[in-house]
């Protein structure tokens, strides 16, 4: 099969670790990076063998190119996703897929006028962990499914981040950063959401940057810090959901549970790509851990835009699409508008669960 040439346009701390996979799979040849800051991505080129490092208008030029990969800002997300796509590319961007709604709305509409796929992240759900607890959903083990919860607790991102300020800028805070990972293995779990409804608040109005970099500056908080959110699935399951970072002294809570009319599951962190996954059936005294299918159980960020070029290639749907993170971007939104509005928020848009992984295929192979 022809190999599907990959451009990457921004080379930040996320980067790294689509440069390693990207080369790991049969389907990709990385061709080309690209940054505002060219020395940086001549640096990400040497370390990760890419044939050349270039401008941004330089790679959107190229006419071998067909997938773009977004890594830029949140901010800039739709903006660039509508150069490549205007430029003649598919393209797939990190979470999220835009900052607005309106934004999105607007990627994927063009995307369709032009004949042209948009993929998003996360691609976590790939990973063995959540593939394992979907075969188990699905082959019956926990029944049928009625209930879940989701716990994302931390205390922010200003004590570890070189640069922290974008998380707490309008478009940022806890459900944007994190929540797609949640939603989105709650999507590929339960099917899409039908309604939701929230609650937000903020603990601090600044906060002071603890890492190196930055050590002792503040940052203004433009953006809800704390996110409590209720779901309730078009297949009937409900869900509760937290995203904070406002939890200073730590949580014993879990990532994802999942609870059906014969028992209960344990799913692990929608942000990672292994297990353990646990199973705790009615009338059983212990939780039992559930084999994990073979798969990928370590960090495969790349695997989305690998997917989406065997799609391209063999006129399949691909399984991170830009309507999951649409449907996703939309929830993460209806969270923010219930707390403001007071009201129950019905989900304009919907989706396809993404399809399991079939178990059959060597790794970093994903034709099927």
């Amino acid at each position: 099969m022809k190999k599907v040439k990959v451009g990457i346009i921004g080379c930040g701390k996320i980067s790294g670790i689509y440069m390693e996979n990207c080369n790991k799979f049969d389907i990709l040849e990385l061709a080309a990076c690209a940054d505002l800051d060219l020395d940086r991505a001549k640096e990400q080129a040497a370390a990760y063998h890419i044939p050349k490092a270039v401008t941004v208008s330089e790679l959107l030029a190229d006419p071998e190119i067909e997938i773009v990969i977004n890594l830029t800002i949140p901010a800039v997300h739709a903006n660039v996703c509508l150069q490549a796509l205007e430029a003649g590319k598919h393209v797939y961007v990190e979470k999220p897929l835009a900052v607005t709604r309106e934004e999105g709305k607007q990627v994927l509409n063009r995307a369709r006028e032009l004949g042209l796929l948009v993929g998003c992240a996360p691609e976590t759900f790939f990973g063995t962990g959540i593939q394992t607890a979907l075969r188990t959903i699905t082959e019956g083990h926990i029944g049928t499914p009625v209930s879940a919860a989701a716990f994302m607790m931390s205390r922010g991102h200003e004590h570890w981040h070189p640069d922290p300020e974008f998380y707490y800028a309008a478009g940022g805070g806890p459900m944007f950063d994190m929540g797609p990972y949640y939603l989105t293995a709650l999507i590929q779990l339960l099917g899409p959401i039908a309604s939701v409804t929230g609650m937000t608040s903020t603990a601090l109005e600044e906060r002071v940057i603890t890492s190196e970099k930055k050590h002792g500056q503040q940052i203004k908080v433009d953006t809800p810090t704390h996110v409590t959110g209720l779901m309730r699935f078009r297949q009937g399951a409900v869900a509760s959901i937290i995203t904070s970072f406002d939890i200073f002294g730590g949580s014993t809570l879990p990532n994802i549970e999942i609870h059906g009319t014969k028992g209960s599951l344990l799913v692990p962190d929608p942000n990672s790509f292994g297990g353990p996954v646990k199973i705790k059936r009615m009338g059983e005294t212990d939780w039992t851990e559930v084999p994990l299918l073979p798969g990928y159980d370590s960090n495969t960020r790349g695997i989305g835009p690998a997917d989406m070029a065997y799609a391209i290639r063999n006129g399949r749907s691909h399984r991170a699409s830009g309507e999951l993170a649409y449907h996703v971007l939309e929830a993460m939104w209806a969270f923010h508008d219930a707390s403001t509005d007071g009201e129950h928020y019905t989900m304009e848009s919907t989706c396809e669960s993404p399809k399991p992984l079939p178990v059959d295929l060597p790794l970093y192979t994903l034709d099927k």
